[in-house]
């Protein structure tokens, strides 16, 4: 198709994605997206998809994998979200965002038959195709036309409904699973289970993390109805020993089909560990069907790759100032124990801010149990989201939870708190003080901005 691109950009197409439904109030449907794949000579179907579901560590793992992929020579396709900083961070070729200008055209491209499924949908009194739902479709389409060798593909929310699951997922990636979302997924972690368990299909491996008693029960209960093969960590996989290792971390690890020893891996914490076991075995199944042992140099190769931006992420040093898109409890108190472990500060300040879905007073006692004295001193704020809770809001909470006035500060604005905050950790010249700017994505996102993106690729 040669049609004049000139028109628009990433920005316009981004404004126009955003005067849809937003990505909050994803649709629990598939139906307009098997007609926009129909419409679209199905995309979904061009390519193997690894499909990644859980409450936490789905971003991380997802980059993980895709890093393995490109050591195998293989050519990746990587959709996640939300996105830090850019939308096209979302699609990602090769491990880099889509580039300006494919994004661009395959959008003006796909957009006059997503104004076939609008028109039949508003027909019918139904909402039109929503954000999340566009930039799916996007994302198939994308991925169609490079085309990819695999992609890697990352639940919305949930998974039976979402919008990724009209690709069929060769390979079922479960991570940890927690409360999360419980308004739309369940109060239990069994029920959450039965949602994400959607994208387990006829046919398929299951790789899971170790889970709750009753999520693991519901999870291995939909891989033998669908026929899927099964592999659950700490029973058929896993990390047998892990040491800190300069800016990150080494560790052995056993997959489905043989054992690697010596893997550095450049990130912190003992979650993240956790995560790349999961991704070493959806490696050994899509690649060789869980009975074939990798390649010890490639698996090295990928692992020592892997970036995670947003993710116990260094942004400046003196003092150190670090970021993390945790956004509900279970997320927080992982990276409270990896932060402890990686940094030897004396002193914490914590900046916080949390979007009005998220369990925020939990949040905060979270913080409050998991570091202690350390982080006596917390700065609320709120990002530019419209969803953000308010910062007085969040210091109301604070101060129920048991924090000090004299130990909360209040700014609206995130550079304030940054100011604030830096300020609070230098205090006394203590050099061994840092800073944790955490609470929601969207908060990170505008830290990154703030104070630059270090090691971030390109699209080419």
């Amino acid at each position: 198709m040669t049609a004049n691109h000139d028109e628009f950009s990433v920005e316009s197409v981004y404004a126009e994605l955003l005067g849809r439904a937003p990505e909050n109030k994803m649709e629990p449907r598939l139906a307009p997206l098997f007609r926009a794949m129909d419409i679209l000579g199905q995309p979904n179907k061009a390519f193997p998809i690894i499909h990644i579901t859980g409450t936490n560590g789905k971003t991380s793992t997802a980059r993980m994998i895709e890093a393995g992929l490109l050591a195998h020579d293989l050519r990746t396709g990587r959709y996640t979200s939300p996105h830090l900083t850019k939308v096209t961070e979302r699609i990602s070729i090769d491990g880099a965002p889509v580039n300006d200008a494919t994004f661009v055209r395959i959008w003006d491209e796909i957009r006059p038959y997503l104004d076939i499924v609008d028109a039949e949908l508003s027909a019918a009194g139904e909402q039109r195709l929503t954000y999340f739902e566009c930039l799916t479709i996007l994302a198939f389409a994308i991925f169609a036309d490079e085309p990819v060798d695999v992609a890697v593909m990352e639940v919305g929310l949930g998974g039976i409904t979402d919008a990724t699951n009209v690709g069929d997922g060769q390979v079922a990636v479960i991570t940890p699973i927690s409360l999360d979302h419980v308004e739309l997924l369940g109060d239990t972690t069994a029920l959450i289970a039965t949602e994400k368990a959607g994208i387990i299909k006829e046919g398929a491996f299951l790789i899971s993390a170790a889970q709750p008693a009753d999520a693991a029960q519901v999870l291995l209960d939909k891989a033998r109805e669908m026929h899927a093969d099964f592999r659950f960590e700490g029973i058929e996989f896993g990390v047998e020993a892990r040491t800190i290792a300069v800016g990150g971390q080494m560790l052995d690890l056993q997959g489905l089909a043989g054992r690697y020893p010596g893997i550095l891996l450049p990130l912190h914490g003992e979650h993240q560990a956790q995560n790349a076991a999961v991704a070493l075995a959806a490696l050994e199944a899509f690649l060789g069907g869980g009975e074939k042992e990798l390649s010890h140099e490639l698996v090295q190769e990928g692992f020592a790759a892997v970036t995670s931006p947003g993710r116990l992420e260094v942004l400046r040093t003196s003092p150190t100032i670090v970021v993390d898109a945790a956004h509900n409890p279970a997320g927080i108190a992982a990276s409270a124990k990896s932060l402890q472990e990686s940094f030897a500060f004396s002193k914490l300040v914590v900046v916080l801010g949390v979007l009005v879905e998220k369990d925020a007073e939990e949040i905060l006692r979270t913080i409050k149990e998991s570091y202690g004295d350390e982080a006596a001193e917390i700065c609320l704020t709120q990002s530019n989201s419209p969803r953000a809770i308010p910062a007085a809001e969040l210091a109301e909470m604070a101060a129920d939870l048991g924090w000090l006035d004299e130990d909360i500060h209040i700014a609206e604005r995130l550079d304030d708190a940054i100011e604030w905050a830096v300020e609070r950790a230098e205090s006394n010249n203590d050099l061994a003080g840092g800073v944790l700017i955490t609470g929601s994505i969207t908060l990170v996102g505008e830290a990154r901005i703030l104070l630059g993106r270090p090691g971030e690729k390109e699209g080419a």
